[in-house]
């Protein structure tokens, strides 16, 4: 199951988990480049603070090693293109810093794209059909499992960056993002038994919240999801850098998640 803007990779047929990878890629196709102020070298640095470098490596490790294997969701273009996860309208508190699903700023809160431009395209040729796409592998889930675990993989920044609307708190090696509805309480002290050793972790900061599909959300409770921040410095050289030695061991920790996740029923 592919398409121009992401993969659907199988996991075990009796797997509930799905794990999202929604920033990973830096690819940005042609046209869509040219809608884009920045010269080449500003854009190559934009993308080595924007891209959650690495993230869909962690993810393969886990599946690789996971007893049963999770299904992955992997975004294949950059959040440049469109943001999956962001809401495509007003109800998107980032679009304060002209990020919503189409950034119009850059991470330093520069123009990314003119003032006149219509996001309505990229909406239609990339946001929806993902959107839809998540829906469906999530459907997928549930009608094989009677469940589905959605694990959102992220990274972020050891230095809070301009665009930033709560990078004031706390940034511990690890941030578990909730929702008072989809995550429930075993999901989440899995999520701390298997990140532990990492030096630190909080919940909902610098990050807060998880994705779950709008078909899903606020809905449906056998839909549980947790989002996973991985400050960079634990794995890789900032910006943009290569790995480091962290993505086997985040790897490894992702995994005993996803082992987790099926003797805990109500996860």
């Amino acid at each position: 199951m592919t398409s121009r803007s992401y993969e659907v990779l199988t996991g075990a047929p009796d797997s509930p988990v799905l794990l999202h990878v929604p920033h990973s890629s830096r690819v940005i196709p042609p046209d869509v480049r040219d809608g884009i102020l920045l010269g080449d070298e500003e854009l190559d640095r934009e993308l080595d603070h924007i891209t959650d470098a690495h993230t869909a490596e962690i993810a393969a490790s886990a599946s690789a090693t996971a007893g049963l294997a999770p299904w992955r969701f992997v975004n294949r273009l950059s959040r440049l293109v469109v943001d999956p996860e962001r809401f495509p309208d007003e109800r998107e508190e980032m679009l304060a810093v002209g990020m919503g699903a189409v950034y119009t700023r850059t991470t330093h809160r520069t123009a990314l794209r003119p003032a006149s431009f219509d996001p309505a395209p990229l909406i239609d040729r990339y946001f929806t059909p993902y959107a839809q796409g998540m829906a469906d592998a999530v459907a997928e889930r549930l009608a094989a499992t009677g469940r589905a675990v959605i694990i959102d993989v992220h990274s972020y920044p050891t230095e809070p960056l301009p665009y930033e609307l709560h990078g004031e708190g706390p940034r511990p090696p690890v941030c578990l993002g909730t929702d008072a509805f989809h995550t429930p309480p075993a999901l989440l002290d899995a999520a701390r038994e298997a990140f532990g050793g990492f030096g630190g972790l909080a919940t909902d900061t610098p990050f807060a919240g998880t994705y779950v599909p709008l078909r899903y959300y606020g809905k449906d409770p056998r839909v549980s999801a947790l989002m996973i921040e991985i400050r960079r410095d634990v794995y890789m050289s900032e910006p943009g850098g290569a790995a480091g030695t962290g993505v086997r061991a985040l790897g490894a920790a992702l995994a005993a998640l996803v082992d987790a996740v099926p003797s805990h029923p109500s996860a």
